[in-house]
């Protein structure tokens, strides 16, 4: 499935990625030791629930994510003595070939060229010999192949395949770039990163964690309680630039093997104290982020461990931990044109508003009728916001009209979207009052706010099973990249619906070719 897709802006991108260093032995050792470590915590909780179920069978349980990260560094060591072995055996044959004594052998009945004598085996030129490779053509393809053009648009996606999760950098080529061939596929995916843990959430930022100007990031949300922060000019790193939170080093390990040496014994039932986590961070899953972009060096977070964290992406600390809500808190989401301003929505059916000029102040809060599952702001205006729930309806807000008592906001208007839980709003950022919405009924629908009397103006399925994300690209405002329990990436150049064309075509940069071609 894919959880979550995000794209990135134009020009954000290296031409040409570097290309990780393959990480040493001991390098390997550090992170195999890590993930054991990490395993005997969970085999230790594993057994805490075997005593307090009083004998209740359990369900066979899948790989964990820790199993998983285990099975991946197992698999990158086992790549390197494969290297290693293979290096050896090339020495070997060097030596056995003993090149340094060559002009010392007898050339007496010595058939250099095989049976066919010099003349049959001999070239003027190497150009002329069909059986040398040029290796600086085979480079300058390679170099061609991992190019991004200037054209490009990238496109990220959150997926987890056979319990194996990792981030997906899909290249979109722009018109100008493809052929006109509309059965000629026009995107790809141009490296991916694995992941320690199922994804959740991202947000492209481009702080650079190590303070050193802009570059390229991306924030990553899993069932794990940290953040993770990697650099997508990278190719084949195995370790994020930075991670936000999270359990200390070998805090697990240690208290699980001493557990382990009294699992006869009956077991407390205070599972927290197994684990330490470093100060500050969440101690349940990052369920989504926020980065901002006018106070660069700061992300947001929101966890199912109830609480809202404001994190300085350079000094790797949270700054602030808002405890406003009594369940899971789904999203997160900064005012584009305040950027102080915070929104907050949860399972608790309550949306929340901060303002992080007085964060210990009340928060403004709003009822709403089921779990939260997405926030949007609206790029054209400062104070109207967009809710989507759990049972499909969608509410837009204005946060003039909010009080800290949630029962006394009410809403604009009320769209009952979809028949199943809507996962995703998304603005157009070039076309007013132009929304997108995506539903696990498999539908994506846009609408039409104008004056609050929505209209429905477009839907689609895109097959790609239930929809849990949906996004408009800022660069090429029209195209919307859908992703959903299929795994599969879709994006719908919106512009090919008549109805979005006659009422927002004249927000459109440029004219664009009308295809049947919409997937990729």
């Amino acid at each position: 499935m894919i959880a979550a897709v995000c794209w990135v802006p134009k020009g954000a991108a290296k031409n040409v990625p570097i290309v990780a260093e393959p990480p040493t032995e001991e390098e390997i050792r550090e992170l195999l030791q890590h993930a054991e470590s990490a395993q005997q915590g969970s085999e230790g909780e594993e057994e805490d629930d075997e005593e307090d179920g009083e004998g209740e069978e359990m369900e066979e349980a899948e790989p964990s994510a820790v199993e998983t990260a285990l099975a991946a560094a197992t698999a990158l060591g086992a790549t390197v003595k494969a290297h290693k072995s293979y290096e050896e055996t090339l020495a070997d044959g060097l030596a056995e070939l003993d090149m340094d004594r060559y002009d010392e052998e007898d050339e007496e009945g010595v058939e250099l060229f095989g049976n066919g004598g010099l003349g049959a085996a001999f070239y003027p030129s190497n150009d002329d010999d069909p059986y040398l490779v040029d290796k600086e053509d085979d480079d300058e393809e390679e170099i061609e192949d991992m190019t991004i053009k200037d054209s490009d648009l990238i496109v990220l996606t959150a997926r987890n395949e056979d319990d194996v999760s990792h981030l997906e950098v899909w290249v979109y080529e722009t018109e100008e770039s493809v052929s006109e061939d509309p059965e000629e596929g026009n995107m790809y995916v141009h490296h991916d990163i694995m992941l320690p843990a199922f994804p959740l959430c991202l947000s492209w930022m481009d702080c650079n964690p190590k303070g050193e100007g802009k570059g390229n990031y991306v924030a990553v949300g899993t069932m794990q309680p940290e953040i993770e922060i990697w650099d997508l000019d990278v190719v084949d790193s195995v370790e994020p630039v930075c991670v936000l939170g999270g359990a200390l080093e070998g805090a697990v390990g240690e208290e699980s093997s001493e557990k382990k040496k009294k699992s006869k014994k009956k077991k407390s039932k205070a599972k927290a104290k197994e684990v330490k986590y470093k100060e500050g961070s969440h101690t349940d899953a990052v369920l989504g982020l926020s980065w901002n972009s006018e106070f660069r060096n700061v992300i947001a977070s929101a966890s199912a461990d109830k609480s809202v964290k404001i994190w300085d992406i350079v000094k790797g600390t949270c700054e602030h931990t808002m405890n406003i809500h009594t369940d899971k808190v789904q999203a997160v989401a900064w005012n584009l044109k305040e950027p102080t301003v915070l929104l907050s929505g949860s399972f608790d059916r309550t949306v929340g508003l901060t303002d992080m000029r007085a964060p210990q102040a009340p928060a403004i809060r709003w009822s709403v009728s089921a779990d939260v599952e997405s926030l949007a702001w609206d790029p054209h205006t400062s104070h109207m916001f967009l809710v989507s729930l759990e049972d499909g309806t969608v509410g837009g807000y204005d946060v003039r009209s909010g009080t800290v008592d949630p029962l006394q906001g009410k809403a604009l208007f009320t769209i009952h979207a979809h028949e199943k839980a809507c996962c995703s709003l998304s603005y157009n950022t070039a076309a007013p009052n132009l929304l997108a919405t995506a539903s696990t009924d498999k539908m994506v629908k846009l609408w039409d706010l104008t004056e609050n009397q929505p209209s429905c103006i477009a839907s689609t399925n895109p097959k790609v099973g239930a929809v849990f994300a949906a996004s408009f690209c800022k660069d090429a405002p029209f195209l919307l990249a859908v992703g959903g329990s299929k795994g599969n990436l879709h994006v719908w150049d919106t512009l090919t619906s008549g109805e979005v064309g006659r009422r927002f075509g004249k927000f459109s940069p440029r004219p664009r070719r009308v295809t049947n071609n919409a997937e990729a």
